[in-house]
């Protein structure tokens, strides 16, 4: 019906009349399609609600957040673990240099 609207000879009032629509409809579809939000249905995409786009973003959003968090909490972890395992090693050394000295 949009493509219809492009037609040299026909307006907007006469293709929505024809095909039983309100002619705002047809006016909000050439904007639609204007903008490229038809695009998907013409491209035989699965089309979701905007609200249900946007949830699945901050679901995203929420999910980089906390996997982000958890990896500073594993590096702060390792560091920890390399610090206290820092001095056992130099006193294993030492422990090991003395006991082979005597």
């Amino acid at each position: 019906m949009v493509e219809e609207t492009y037609e040299p000879g026909t307006t907007v009032s006469l293709v929505a009349r024809r095909h039983g629509v309100a002619p705002n409809q047809l006016f909000t579809w050439r904007r639609l399609a204007a903008q490229g939000a038809l695009t998907a249905a013409g491209a035989e995409e699965e089309v979701v609600p905007a609200s249900d786009y946007r949830a699945l973003q901050n679901q995203v959003r929420e999910l980089h957040r906390l996997l982000g968090k958890k990896t500073l909490e594993a590096e702060i972890l390792k560091e920890a673990l390399e610090v206290a395992a820092g001095p056992k090693k130099g006193m294993l050394r030492l422990l090991s240099s003395t006991a082979g000295s005597r």
